[in-house]
């Protein structure tokens, strides 16, 4: 068995996702494509008090890409579409068959959460009326907002968040999960909604996949984009809900000699990994035998919250030794760190945390705080790495003017303030 320290684990998964080594100097539609492959996904999320979350993630690795490039593979080429992966998300195209895996089985009671998805589908037959009604209103009128369709359901939506009642775009969403309608574009947070069939490109692949062929092809998209993962953190990371039978899978794997497992050193205790069975994708071995002899070229970059690379947060405990909280919904008072912040990522450690906020009408980039982990480096070379961060990322945001507030730490304050 392969025996790994848990720095190795750290640096494959940094190399894995794009996050050492120079950025392209001009980062193009291909480069983008080529980091979401890695990735498997874009998780989307709407706030946008610094940027989207999956434009940070795209920054993190590529530098001043182009937003409209990103738009052009989305709407244009097609070769991206919005659907649901670890949470809601930007996926490939080319990965429809498993994706399209999850849409024949969303409310049928064989996902996770079942009684959840049942109470979906009971909801949906309910409302069949307003089903119908949007599917026609898109076939005859489409693309169209939401607020666009009228509400014709016979029993309103109950939640006791901000979609009670949100009867048109709970059954708007629910259709997305069934492959029945998709994201035809977006204008700001506005989506306007289609039909599937007019959405996908013609060169989308259609063909229906077995359980275990979704369960063979998610497990190893999942591996090859963590770099080295226990069965839980792979389970959880693409895919989300959808596995069958994975410890067979992980098993045939093996035996085929498509991933091997390893043994990792000096594990966190209280993390999510000691004492499990921990794998590598067998074409990986070669990155991690360069890491081993020492072949890795540290970065320092600032990264969104829902990163791929610290959105598994005891993953992130077990592999950096760093808490990651998110703290939106924490009264102001009670945050630790604030509203939404971004950990550095400097080399193959997660050194601190920035508190960030960009107003776009005066062009500022706000740092309300920036915070370093007890361990963090107090180099010179390491406070001008984090200041040069800051700075590329008011860069890409169009800010004019970064103003730093007094909470800074000491061994940074020099370099930040003077930045």
């Amino acid at each position: 068995m392969l025996e790994v320290s848990v720095q190795d684990v750290r640096r494959v998964a940094i190399l894995k996702q794009h996050l050492a080594g120079a950025r392209p100097s001009s980062p193009t539609r291909e480069h983008i494509y080529q980091v979401i492959q890695s990735l498997s996904y874009l998780q989307i999320d709407p706030i946008s008090v610094v940027a989207r979350s999956h434009e940070l993630v795209l920054w993190s690795r590529l530098g001043n890409y182009k937003l409209a490039d990103l738009g052009h593979l989305l709407w244009k080429e097609r070769k991206l579409f919005e659907y649901f992966a670890h949470a809601a998300s930007i996926v490939i195209t080319d990965d429809y068959p498993i994706h399209s895996a999850r849409m024949r089985q969303f409310t049928d009671g064989t996902l996770y959460y079942a009684s959840w998805h049942e109470y979906i589908g009971s909801w949906m037959k309910q409302n069949a009326k307003l089903r119908i009604h949007i599917i026609e209103e898109l076939k005859h009128r489409g693309p169209l907002q939401s607020r666009d369709i009228e509400d014709l359901s016979h029993k309103g939506w109950k939640s006791s968040g901000w979609t009670n009642e949100r009867n048109v775009n709970r059954m708007l969403e629910f259709l997305l999960m069934k492959g029945e309608v998709m994201v035809q574009r977006r204008s700001g947070i506005k989506k306007f909604w289609d039909l599937s069939e007019r959405c996908l490109p013609s060169s989308t692949p259609k063909h229906a996949l077995s359980d275990r062929e979704v369960d063979r092809l998610g497990v190893m998209k999942s591996l090859q984009a963590l770099g080295i993962a226990t069965k839980k953190q792979m389970m959880e990371h693409f895919a989300y809900g959808r596995y069958k039978d994975p410890d067979k899978i992980l098993n045939d794997l093996e035996r085929e000699g498509e991933i091997s497992e390893v043994q990792v050193r000096d594990l966190v205790p209280n993390g999510n990994g000691k004492g499990k069975e921990w794998y590598i994708h067998s074409k990986d071995i070669p990155i991690l035998e360069l890491v081993q002899n020492g072949k890795f070229d540290p970065r320092t970059t600032l990264l969104s919250p829902f990163d791929n690379l610290i959105i598994d947060r005891k993953r992130t405990l077990t592999l950096f030794g760093f808490e990651m909280s998110f703290e939106i919904y924490v009264p102001k008072a009670k945050r630790k760190f604030g509203y939404y912040v971004l950990p550095i990522l400097h080399g193959d450690r997660l050194i601190g945390r920035i508190d960030p906020k960009m107003d776009r009408e005066q062009g500022k980039l706000f740092i309300n705080a920036v915070f370093a982990e007890p361990a963090a480096p107090k180099s010179k070379d390491t406070s001008k790495a984090v200041a040069r961060s800051i700075l590329e990322l008011a860069d890409f945001l169009g800010a004019k003017e970064t103003v730093f507030s007094s909470k800074v730490p000491e061994q940074w304050r020099n370099d930040l303030r003077n930045s």
